[in-house]
């Protein structure tokens, strides 16, 4: 079992829910050998530098997200896809102690596959940039502003989902378009929509 980061301890120590659920799913994790980090403001552990499993709590439930989620054997089909815009991670949710105390042997069984993907050095193909449709209010401004195609471009494609997702998200046209406005300064920046 590798040891525990201090950091972590003030983590869980400071979470007002999923306590001994972070507890346990700690224990688990560890038992893998796993390097513990904070990262996203969670516990994340990681082998010699890449990310493999982190542990978060929200509302309703606490979980473990597979960073490479997509390329694990999911034969029980227990995975979830976090959000619509999550594209290669996995997440496995709890609501108890009883959840995560039913779920052990699986959940060594999932991390062991989880690190025998991160060993293989398989990388997740992610949704091109290039193939998202965006919102017409975009596009105007992409053609109205110059060099903003050009900034857009050189963004890395994280940040062009972002935004893409960030401006297409609203039904009223109005909205996107006040959006579009608001954000292509940074764009032309070259900054992400959180930067």
């Amino acid at each position: 079992m590798m040891s525990k980061n201090p950091k972590v301890d003030e983590l869980i120590q400071k979470t007002k829910k999923w306590q001994a659920e972070f507890e346990k799913l700690r224990a688990i994790i560890l038992d893998a050998n796993l390097t513990e980090e904070v990262k996203w403001g969670a516990p994340c552990y990681t082998l010699e530098g890449n990310n493999v499993v982190l542990i978060h709590g929200f509302k309703e439930y606490c979980a473990i997200l597979f960073i490479k989620g997509v390329l694990l054997d999911d034969s029980l089909g227990i995975l979830i896809q976090q959000t619509e815009n999550v594209q290669s991670a996995g997440q496995i949710r709890f609501s108890s102690m009883d959840d995560i105390d039913k779920m052990e042997s699986v959940l060594k069984t999932y991390i062991l596959n989880a690190i025998e993907v991160e060993k293989s050095g398989v990388k997740v193909v992610n949704q091109n940039s290039n193939d998202l449709v965006f919102a017409d209010e975009f596009k105007q401004k992409l053609s109205e502003v110059s060099g903003l195609q050009a900034a857009f471009d050189a963004l890395t494609p994280g940040r062009k989902r972002a935004y893409n997702f960030y401006f297409s998200a609203p039904k009223k046209s109005k909205t996107r378009e006040a959006r579009v406005e608001k954000y292509f300064q940074k764009i032309l920046k070259g900054k992400g929509l959180d930067d």
